[in-house]
């Protein structure tokens, strides 16, 4: 277990958010494996960059393909939200999240 621990509130906050149900178990084991997680990143806040030129990607080679836009049809209203849980005429219909 990480010296860092994520607070079971807080999982189980981010799981309302993420609209998941976890066991007091399954909370448990993601409070300490989050811990970790965070232990992790601030052993490497602790490595020295300064030397270290700032990257966009990994992979120097990796270059941007962009191709021309090109208009085609896409799902019309009905179908876009046949599965939405809430709707209101044309509009999903989502929680906020948000004060």
């Amino acid at each position: 277990m990480g010296k860092e621990r994520i607070e079971k509130k807080t999982v189980e906050h981010a799981a309302k958010l993420s609209r998941l149900s976890f066991s007091e178990k399954e909370i448990e084991k993601f409070s300490e494996e989050l811990g970790i997680i965070v232990d992790y990143i601030n052993k490497l806040k602790e490595v020295n960059t300064d030397d270290v030129a700032a990257m966009s990607h990994a992979i120097k080679s990796v270059k941007n393909v962009f191709r021309e836009d090109r208009v085609k049809a896409s799902l019309d209203k009905e179908d876009a939200l046949k599965n939405a849980s809430k709707k209101n005429d044309n509009l999903f219909i989502v929680p906020k999240i948000i004060e």
